[in-house]
């Protein structure tokens, strides 16, 4: 759908804004707002009158642009300190500290809920001046963010950005008259809560395709790919029965698993490319951002039968990542790093193995074994007694062959409603910026409705 523009545009003289609409004015951010002060972290909950739920950047629905409080953080902050920072409908909410390299600070939300409420003190609570409409401007910010207005008022510090929130308010932005803002809000409202359900259709679908892509696999590597093969009970619930002339049983039967080197790694520029934990979140080996280690750590590895050639798995038993396991599919002399293990055997086929490794069996049992707190893992012993599968090699063979056709439309497809969010939302960004920094006219478009 195209949209009418202005009737005459002027100059803004700031560059995100480029031309606005004759009759809009140009001010500094800190004009559309009354005040703006820190938020404040208070004490643990003491279950008394000084408990109030306190809004974290967590809390923040960054699609939507507003706060979500689903589980509130309780603090205890005295009434005392709540001046000038109980929250109220109307409010937004300025991510002062935070961010990541994919996401800079400085994100605006609205608080749209009646709940007395506090800001961390990691966020600004913004009221909004006397004249402005608050949902107009969280999507102005929505603008200037996406922009990257924000990112020169970004200071680094410990690795942690802060927001120098007094120079960003005297970054400048699109002023319309206040029945405009409101008339702009309810459009985007409107517009973008569509785009919005299409994306969640859009994510639903990808949902159902993994879903039906989980039960090929685990279809494949337990029931095998001929219906009518005569079948034998496994004796184990959550494998049922069998193809009779199949083996089962703890994976130490059919595969060696050799534990990492127990030594810290050296890492340098050169050298080897060491395939540690955070190569193996994907089906296949990911070396493409390794890092490098030594030739004599290389030896170690080779001395100890632990140097991974193409046809091996490489399974995680430490770490977030525990239970991820990857296909080694080169031959170029790689290392192994810590909290790995090396999964190999010239008699069977890796790929079949790291297929069972992905399907559904692996969590049940993987409950079963890992141990920790902070941080789970899985002993190499209990990782040698993992149930698994094991046709001969040329049915595993066969098998592969079938789910590698058969999840490359899956595939396809899942790549095909991911690249439709994408531009699902670089359209909803587009609009939000076109609408507020006047590139089309939604005076006669948007519906009476609250936004």
């Amino acid at each position: 759908m195209s949209f009418p523009r202005y009737p005459k545009y002027k100059d803004s003289g700031v560059e995100w804004l480029g031309e606005v609409p004759e009759h809009w004015d140009v001010h500094r951010f800190k004009q559309s707002a009354a005040s703006c002060r820190n938020g404040i972290w208070g004490e643990e909950p003491q279950m008394n009158e000084g408990d109030i739920p306190c809004v974290r950047v967590a809390d923040f629905d960054r699609q939507g642009m507003r706060v979500q409080l689903v589980e509130p953080t309780i603090r205890n902050v005295p009434e005392k300190d709540r001046a000038g920072r109980l929250l109220k409908r109307g409010d937004l909410l300025l991510e002062k500290s935070g961010g990541g390299e994919l996401q800079p600070v400085g994100f605006v939300v609205l608080y749209d809920d009646d709940l007395p409420a506090v800001c961390s003190n990691f966020v600004a609570r913004v009221e909004i001046a006397r004249g402005m409409d608050p949902s107009f401007w969280r999507y102005q910010h929505a603008a200037a963010y996406a922009n990257r207005v924000n990112t020169k008022s970004i200071k680094q510090t410990s690795g942690i950005q802060n927001l120098d929130q007094q120079q960003y308010f005297d970054e400048r932005g699109a002023f319309p008259p206040f029945d405009e803002q409101s008339t702009i809000a309810r459009f985007l409202s409107r517009e973008t809560g569509k785009i919005d359900a299409l994306v969640t259709e859009q994510r639903r679908l990808i949902e159902l395709l993994k879903e039906k892509r989980q039960a090929v696999i685990s279809h494949a590597v337990t029931k095998g790919l001929n219906p009518r093969a005569p079948m034998k009970p496994s004796g184990i619930e959550w494998l049922g029965d069998v193809p009779q002339h199949w083996g089962f049983g703890p994976l130490k039967r059919f595969w060696e698993v050799v534990d990492c080197k127990h030594v810290t790694v050296p890492f340098f520029d050169d050298g080897y490319p060491v395939a540690s934990v955070m190569e193996v979140r994907t089906f296949d080996l990911d070396l493409s951002r390794v890092l490098r280690t030594s030739e004599e750590y290389f030896q170690l590895l080779i001395s100890g039968g632990r140097q991974p050639k193409g046809g091996d798995v490489i399974y995680c038993r430490n770490t977030a990542n525990t239970g991820t396991s990857a296909y080694v599919g080169t031959d170029e002399p790689i290392a192994i790093g810590q909290d790995v293990v090396l999964i190999k055997s010239r008699a069977q086929n890796g790929r079949y193995l790291n297929y069972i490794l992905h399907g559904d069996s692996m969590g049940e049992q993987l409950a079963t074994y890992m141990v920790g707190s902070t941080f789970k893992r899985i002993n190499v012993a209990d990782i040698r007694e993992l149930i698994v599968t094991c046709p001969p090699k040329e049915e595993q063979d066969e098998i592969v062959r079938y789910i590698e056709a058969e999840t490359s439309t899956f595939d396809r497809l899942i790549a095909d409603a991911d690249r439709g969010i994408e531009l699902l939302q670089e359209r909803r960004t587009a609009l939000i910026s076109a609408a507020v920094t006047g590139k089309i006219d939604v005076r006669g478009l948007a519906e009476t409705q609250s936004p």
